[in-house]
């Protein structure tokens, strides 16, 4: 499987407030991707996405539960439902933990992992205008 794109999830508070503070420390906002719920910068050279959610929007899409503010997850691309599948089967061949099954989420298809020691990540292949 060929990951081509890694990007980073965080939980916010307040979107202004985050929108602000990045944008003040000269961060790249990403302003195709902006809304009320979200908002997301480009990082150092690489330009590395992080997403900032609002919590509970991102626990919605996710369908995992945020316990305390500085959780992450990490979303890694897919190139078609079948790959999406195909991560699962690996996933749990390794000793990971399926958290959420696999769903369709607007135009996407997605499902939440752990690994041993607990930290999540979802796969989502996204087929916009398909």
């Amino acid at each position: 499987m060929k990951t081509k794109k890694i990007w980073g999830n965080l939980a916010v508070k307040d979107i202004q407030r985050t929108n602000d503070f990045y944008t003040k420390l000269g961060f790249k906002p990403n302003s195709e991707m902006n809304s009320k719920e979200m908002t997301s910068f480009s990082f150092g050279e690489s330009n590395f996405i992080i997403n900032f959610f609002l919590k509970d929007i991102i626990e919605k899409n996710t369908k995992t539960e945020f316990t305390n503010g500085n959780e992450i997850i990490f979303s890694l691309s897919a190139e078609s439902k079948d790959e999406v599948e195909e991560w699962i089967n690996i996933v749990k061949n390794t000793g990971g933990k399926i958290s959420v099954e696999p769903y369709e989420i607007g135009e996407g298809y997605t499902f939440v992992f752990s690994d041993p020691d607990g930290h999540k990540f979802n796969v989502l292949y996204y087929w916009p205008g398909m």
